[in-house]
C-alpha cells in the first residue's frame, strides 16, 4: 500500500482489534475511536498495568489473561509479556507507523499537557516534573525516542508467527482519518 492509499477497512467481522505504534503514536486515542465507532468495549492496557507510584500491578498479566478470553475487545499492543496473549486472540492489528517527527511532536506536547494540568492518569499518578527528563532514562519522551524504531518489520512478523491476524499499517494521519471515516 502507498503512504497515500487508504488502508482496507476492517472485516466486519473482527471482534478483537489490537492497536500498535510505537510510544506517542496515538494507540489509545484511536483504539478509544474504534471502540465507539465499531461498538466493542476498550480497555486500555496502561490502566491495567500502573498501579499507585508508577509500580506495575501485580494482577497485570491476570487482567491482560481475562481480556484476552473476552468475545470482543480493542485495545493496545504494548508490554512484551502482554503481547503474546492478545496476539494470539486478536483478528485485526491497527499499525500506527507514523514518522518519527509525527509522534515525537505528538508524546511531547501530550506530555507536557498532561504535566502542566497535572492530569491524574492510572491509579492517580502523574507526570512527574519536565526536568526528570534529563535525568530519568525511562522518561517517556526518553523512552519514545529510543524505541522509535523497535516495530521495523512488524508486518512481516506477524505474517510469520500470527498469521491469522488482518494487518492494516496506516502511515500519516491523514491515512488514519480516511481509514477511521470509511468504518461509519
Amino acid at each position: 500500500m502507498t503512504p497515500d492509499a487508504p488502508a482496507p477497512p476492517p472485516s466486519v467481522t473482527a471482534r478483537r482489534i489490537l492497536v500498535a505504534g510505537t510510544s506517542g503514536a496515538g494507540k489509545t486515542t484511536l483504539a478509544g475511536r474504534l471502540s465507539a465507532v465499531l461498538g466493542l468495549p476498550h480497555t486500555e492496557l496502561d490502566g491495567l498495568h500502573h498501579g499507585p507510584g508508577w509500580t506495575p500491578r501485580p494482577e497485570f498479566m491476570d487482567d491482560v489473561r481475562a481480556l484476552a478470553a473476552r468475545d470482543a475487545w480493542v485495545t493496545e499492543w504494548q508490554y512484551p509479556a502482554a503481547r503474546p496473549l492478545l496476539l494470539g486472540r486478536a483478528e485485526l492489528l491497527v499499525w500506527l507507523d507514523l514518522p518519527v517527527p509525527v509522534v515525537m511532536w505528538q508524546v511531547t506536547r501530550r506530555t507536557l499537557r498532561r504535566r502542566l494540568r497535572r492530569t491524574p492518569l492510572w491509579n492517580g499518578n502523574v507526570e512527574p516534573p519536565l526536568r526528570t527528563v534529563l535525568t530519568d532514562p525511562d522518561h517517556i519522551l526518553r523512552w519514545a525516542w529510543q524505541s522509535r524504531h523497535k516495530l521495523c518489520g512488524l508486518d512481516e512478523r506477524l505474517a510469520r508467527e500470527a498469521p491469522h491476524v488482518q494487518v492494516v499499517r496506516l502511515r500519516s494521519r491523514r491515512e488514519v482519518e480516511r481509514w477511521v471515516r470509511g468504518l461509519a
